[in-house]
């Protein structure tokens, strides 16, 4: 089994940033409602997004965000392949759809592409691409390379 989490340095960077300008709203202007509203908020993003866990057992790859929201599970019969590839900032952190799918990130521009039978395409961040597709390589049975024109005509 494989379990790896990966922190969201950039969202806790952010946060910290905005967490600065509340507290020094706090101490100018005191403690009013709508500021103690905001920074729960803020609090509850942080909590909610702190990090990506994957996780790849003997039947299934899952991922959800921070204590186990916005995630998903996939069983490996439902996968078609899997690849390295790189996100970019157009891709951006958190859950979002774009041309290339859906994105699950909270850091960093690598991540693991899982491509399903049913043509939907998710990319996983994760600081560890390769322990993590040697983990799904293990369960996942991979095309074989078609055979170029020379090596067709060969075995003809």
């Amino acid at each position: 089994m494989y379990q790896h989490k990966q922190y969201a340095i950039f969202i806790f960077v952010i946060l910290g940033w905005i967490g600065a300008f509340i507290a020094l709203a706090w101490n100018l202007i005191g403690a009013d409602i709508p500021l103690m509203v905001f920074s729960a908020i803020l609090v509850l993003v942080a909590f909610l997004f702190h990090g990506l866990t994957i996780k790849v057992s003997d039947k299934t790859v899952s991922w959800a965000f921070g204590p186990g929201v916005f995630g998903k599970t996939v069983t490996f019969d439902e996968i078609e392949s899997v690849r390295a590839v790189s996100n970019s900032f157009r891709h951006g952190i958190g859950l979002r759809i774009t041309h290339d799918g859906w994105v699950y990130s909270v850091s960093g521009f690598s991540a693991v592409e899982l491509a399903m039978k049913d043509g939907t395409h998710y990319r996983l961040g994760t600081n560890d691409q390769e322990g993590l597709l040697a983990a799904l390589r293990e369960h996942i049975a991979e095309p074989e390379p078609a055979l170029d024109a020379q090596k067709a005509a060969e075995q003809i």
